[in-house]
């Protein structure tokens, strides 16, 4: 175990807080960041963000600009890869799907930061959770 002072906090995406400690940086989970200082009050704030409303009109402009990105040389590339980000297994590139990491529903955009290839079971599991909320379904299949 190790103690980490610290210094500056700067959300860097939904999935990711960076922390800037006295030592070092380096990147930190939210998870990482709230079991070594106890920051559940961050936390909450966070998720009290994401659970914001959605206007009809900006899930269509999204949904929109998705099919834009989804048929870019950008995201070829990115599913040719084969490998779905959640389960980390090999699929056909052509089977895997475009799964925005803070859902549409939830406030995210249809930006490259918040698109990810993922597997049919993968995405139709995660349906509209944020990466803290995926994570700890993970933990808690593990634990069963």
């Amino acid at each position: 175990m190790y103690t980490l002072y610290i210094h500056c906090i700067y959300i860097v995406s939904p999935s990711c807080i960076r922390v800037k400690n006295f030592q070092a940086s380096r990147h930190y989970s939210y998870r990482e960041v709230a079991q070594a200082h106890n920051l559940s009050a961050l936390l909450s704030l966070l998720m009290e963000y994401f659970h914001s409303e959605v206007s009809e009109e900006e899930l269509k402009r999204e949904r929109e600009r998705a099919r834009k990105l989804r048929d870019s040389q950008w995201w070829k590339q990115k599913r040719s890869k084969g490998v779905c980000h959640y389960c980390r297994k090999d699929f056909p590139p052509r089977t895997l799907t475009m799964d925005h990491l803070v859902p549409l529903a939830r406030g995210g955009k249809s930006t490259k930061g918040n698109v990810v290839p993922a597997c049919k079971e993968c995405n139709t599991k995660k349906k509209q959770m944020l990466p803290i909320e995926w994570d700890e379904y993970l933990e808690m299949l593990k634990g069963q």
